[in-house]
């Protein structure tokens, strides 16, 4: 199966990854997981305390694609209009046109963006579910390519707002990519003696490939068993012990497209299991809400998952 630009999607990964980890060591399980989203249409979400490479690995994913690149700071004072632009009066024409803000890039990096007050997270709603956004009555096209990853501090960091759970659910997978092992800090601290890696990373994909990336992903088999298996993870959290609120429907999307991604990238032609397996933490945990007593007593989404997952069985 090959895209516009003859280049056979497992490859289009492969390369990307490659050229990613030239920039960021240590994180191959991460990267792998972050591909996955980006080839299934989803957007990341990294929760992390600062310095681990969050804006490193999004601007190493943009350089590599040869795409469009933003980076908004999220602030408590930054307003939506700040993101999604606004229309200025043109004094010459004596008419209004719009200035289009950050959000119109290829890889929007929306920086600690539980900094900003709930308002402004809003504005990346619509954009994040429908690929569009509405400007005083107009709509606009966002770009084909259109992927968030969004950063945020742990939520125990002063100056921060949670997240409300309908921002939390658009995004298809959340992930830490926690601090690297002695060695990997090693080379990444030899790497920028002279220059930072950025410096020299070059596109290794084009636009064209990543569309195309997006169709193969589609084509990848998933068994009717394994997507029965898939629903009834996720349909499993609104009846779990502990959690006041599941997760949605929108959760059984994303985990099942992410997992034919993540075939995609072990170039297998199906669906398998471990895919499921490996995706749930980071699909499904975040959009789940314990009741307070659960959170005191130390039970976690986590592990709430892992119950499940003992739970139910796997189709033969």
């Amino acid at each position: 199966m090959n895209d516009q630009a003859g280049v056979h999607p497992a490859n289009a990964i492969a390369r990307l990854a490659e050229n990613v980890e030239s920039v960021i060591s240590g994180q191959s399980g991460a990267l792998r997981i972050i591909l996955a989203a980006m080839a299934s249409g989803g957007h990341v979400l990294l929760e992390d305390f600062p310095g681990t490479g969050k804006t490193t690995l999004a601007k190493a994913i943009a350089l590599s694609l040869g795409a469009t690149f933003r980076r908004v700071q999220f602030t408590p004072d930054l307003l939506p209009s700040d993101i999604l632009g606004v229309s200025v009066f043109d004094q010459e024409a004596q008419d209004f046109s719009f200035r289009r803000g950050p959000i119109f890039t290829d890889i929007l990096l929306a920086d600690e963006i539980n900094r900003a007050s709930p308002r402004t997270q809003s504005a990346l709603l619509e954009a994040m579910a429908e690929n569009q956004v509405s400007v005083e009555g107009a709509s606009y096209r966002l770009s084909d390519l259109f992927f968030v990853i969004a950063t945020q501090n742990p939520v125990e960091f002063r100056g921060t707002y949670p997240l409300p759970e309908a921002q939390m659910d658009r995004f298809a997978v959340r992930l830490s990519l926690g601090y690297v092992d002695q060695d990997s800090e090693v080379a990444i601290v030899q790497a920028q003696r002279r220059e930072h890696p950025l410096d020299s990373v070059q596109p290794c994909v084009s636009a064209e490939d990543v569309i195309g990336l997006k169709r193969a992903v589609r084509e990848v088999h998933i068994s009717d068993e394994l997507q029965n298996y898939a629903v009834s993870l996720v349909r499993a959290t609104r009846q779990a012990r502990n959690v006041q609120m599941g997760a949605s429907p929108r959760a059984s999307l994303n985990l099942i497209s992410a997992a034919k991604a993540l075939a995609l990238v072990d170039r297998s032609e199906f669906v398998t299991p471990d895919h499921l397996h490996e995706l749930l933490v980071p699909v499904v945990a975040h959009r789940l809400v314990l009741n307070p007593k659960a959170r005191f007593s130390g039970i976690t989404p986590e592990s709430v998952l892992d119950d499940i997952r003992r739970e139910i069985p796997v189709p033969a």
